[in-house]
């Protein structure tokens, strides 16, 4: 069992400075609007039986609001039947009594090609989970798990393109943290500012909605006012045919969705987004994700994606 400790691992790294001069391919309008291919994927998820909300870490959150954890479990089982009715493999760890939010399993690790980069949570009240979840990865076979020495909440933050990680920050992950993601998992990272507190993760302002391959770069929809002016500025050069989210869009979490290349599923109020995303080639699948969105949460937030 090969476990890392990140403290000796990273003693010696500095930013990749160089990540901010990436260049990737433009899209012509042929391969923009090409067939949408959709492709089989493994998710770690945790049921929320002890979700409730009783405490503030975010602007979602309001303890004096009643919490339905029976309707939560029933919203999060039908998450889970889309997608296995769209194909997926949903792997599950056991929730634990005094971690609410621990069914916001994207929070808690990032896997590429196999490697994990586990989390490191900036709210105490979190920070339990972490383990849990750096437990379950050894527990089934994964042996490159290495945990962060800085703040990194993990897929909530960082999101993979096919080609580069999307790392964000301005609220919880730290920049530096981005230089530890791309040792641990031998990735180019790009970094985004976030500047509105409504959107303190980047999953709740941005989904990869098709990952690049050999021949099409990666598709992507994003609220723009969730960023940085100098970040909308290399968002648009990055991505000149990405999908733009409306105030809208973004107020009921439809960004954070879930795509499998083809097949969205996403919030239902995000009506616009749909509308948005089946003109261009895409399948939304609306799910009722109102109770878990009293904490912050959506489809993805509920989501780690297991690649490779």
């Amino acid at each position: 069992m090969k476990e890392v400790n990140g403290v000796n691992r990273f003693r010696s790294m500095t930013p990749p400075a160089s990540t901010a001069t990436l260049v990737l391919p433009v899209p012509t309008a042929a391969v923009a609007h090409a067939e949408r291919v959709p492709t089989t994927r493994r998710y770690l998820m945790c049921e929320p039986r002890h979700f409730t909300v009783e405490y503030s870490i975010n602007p979602w959150m309001d303890p004096t609001r009643p919490v339905d954890t029976a309707l939560a479990v029933a919203q999060w089982n039908a998450l889970v039947a889309t997608y296995e009715s769209l194909g997926h493999r949903v792997e599950r760890i056991d929730p634990v009594d005094g971690l609410p939010d621990m069914v916001f399993a994207a929070n808690s690790g990032t896997v590429i090609g196999g490697r994990v980069l586990g989390a490191r949570f900036r709210a105490p009240q979190r920070a339990a989970e972490a383990d849990h979840y750096r437990r379950w990865f050894l527990d089934h076979g994964y042996r490159d798990v290495v945990m962060p020495t800085r703040v990194n909440e993990a897929e909530g933050d960082l999101t993979w393109t096919g080609e580069v990680l999307l790392a964000g920050t301005g609220f919880r992950t730290d920049p530096a943290a981005h230089a530890e993601a791309q040792e641990a998992l031998g990735v180019p990272v790009v970094s985004l500012s976030l500047v509105d507190p409504a959107y303190y993760h980047l999953d709740v302002a941005l989904v990869v909605l098709s990952e690049a391959t050999r021949a099409r770069p990666a598709h992507i929809a994003y609220y723009p006012g969730a960023f940085s002016p100098g970040t909308r500025s290399a968002l648009r050069r990055l991505y000149p045919d990405a999908v733009l989210a409306t105030e809208a869009d973004a107020a009921c979490l439809g960004l954070n969705a879930v795509s499998d290349g083809r097949n969205v599923v996403l919030a239902a109020e995000a009506t616009h987004l749909a509308a948005e995303l089946e003109a261009h080639g895409y399948t939304p699948h609306p799910v009722d994700i109102s109770e878990l969105r009293k904490s912050g949460g959506g489809p993805k937030c509920c989501t780690m994606e297991l690649r490779g």
